[in-house]
């Protein structure tokens, strides 16, 4: 039997941050609940990491491995990341779709670890065919972007189009993988990126699409999904460190009382605050479609620490002791 030890953990609080013409007028409580804390007993044996890092990369340990689903296998089989930091998408772009298809090696690659590139592959209804998801943080484009994008489907005919997506985001369909190459380049020369835009990275960086025209403006979100992304994609060079996250993981920065960017349905929601005559942000962490309950506020984040709670948000998603209430800033009203 494993030992096991007592692990004190903090309740959470009850959120006082809504005003009081938001709050529900029945009364639950008679007065201040006082959260006594509790003691549980914990596996030390599930303490235990059950990944390491080698070359910059996570990879699970050996003993873990059993009854993961297969799109976890291919990931551990080859680092997805390494096909562009390493530049293998110039070595497969070489290959016919009949060579590929003869090993499973680069038959994964297309399948499956190309979306790391944003590059996805419907075998069965598009077989050769890749739609491509790009970086565009804000849903901010400007006309030469727009005419490169067209420009680089052109070819395709009736195959080639683009879509506006739900996030601000483009997509092109019907690149063929010869193509690709030539593309990512086009798209660094315009200032675009395709990197870590599917799977297992962050989504693209949602802000107010009325920013900075929007006169009900608290504060213009542009700035602020610009540095999230760069942080996400290490400015378009990649950044290993967040491309193996939970399935389609969410973030935005709220700029109105409108909630255009609906944070409760993110990972991770930046809502603007003030404390002590400071404007910063609150944050929002877990969104409703996460399993359990993990939605709180943490404290008031200056914008210049934007990119360090991010970081802190992925790696502990699942906090055991959440800040008191006043730790937070006043919402802006």
């Amino acid at each position: 039997m494993s030992s096991l030890y007592s692990v004190r953990l903090l309740s959470p609080p009850l959120s006082h941050s809504l005003s009081s013409s938001t709050r529900p007028r029945t009364k639950l409580f008679a007065g201040p609940t006082v959260v006594q804390p509790v003691e549980v007993e914990v596996d030390v044996e599930r303490l235990e990491p059950r990944v390491y890092e080698k070359d910059g990369y996570w990879v699970l340990k050996e003993k873990f491995r059993q009854g993961i689903n297969p799109q976890e296998k291919v990931k551990i089989q080859k680092e997805p990341m390494k096909l562009f930091m390493e530049n293998g998408i110039e070595e497969l772009s070489k290959l016919s779709m009949e060579e590929i298809d003869k090993s499973k090696d680069t038959k994964d690659d297309i399948d499956v670890r190309l979306k790391w590139l944003g590059l996805f592959h419907r075998r069965k209804h598009h077989y050769g065919r890749f739609m491509m998801r790009l970086k565009l943080p804000n849903g901010v484009t400007t006309s030469e972007q727009t005419r490169y994008l067209a420009s680089a489907i052109r070819k395709y005919g009736k195959d080639g189009c683009a879509d506006v997506t739900t996030r601000q985001n483009w997509q092109i369909r019907g690149v063929e993988l010869p193509d690709v190459p030539e593309i990512l380049q086009g798209l660094a020369e315009v200032g675009l990126t395709s990197l870590q835009s599917g799977m297992d990275n962050v989504r693209n960086p949602v802000g107010n699409p009325l920013a900075g025209i929007d006169p009900d403006e608290i504060v213009d979100t542009r700035p602020y999904t610009n540095l999230l992304s760069q942080f996400i994609t290490g400015n378009s060079n990649g950044n290993s460190a967040v491309s193996n996250l939970p399935r389609k993981w969410n973030v935005c920065v709220v700029g109105s009382h409108d909630l255009y960017e609906h944070p409760h349905i993110n990972d991770l929601a930046y809502m603007p605050a003030t404390k002590d005559g400071r404007f910063g942000f609150n944050l929002l962490v877990g969104g409703f479609l996460v399993p359990r309950d993990v939605l709180r506020q943490f404290l008031l984040m200056p914008g210049f620490q934007q990119k360090m709670w991010c970081h802190y948000a992925k790696q502990y998603l699942r906090p055991t002791e959440i800040l008191a209430p006043e730790e937070t800033g006043r919402r802006l009203e």
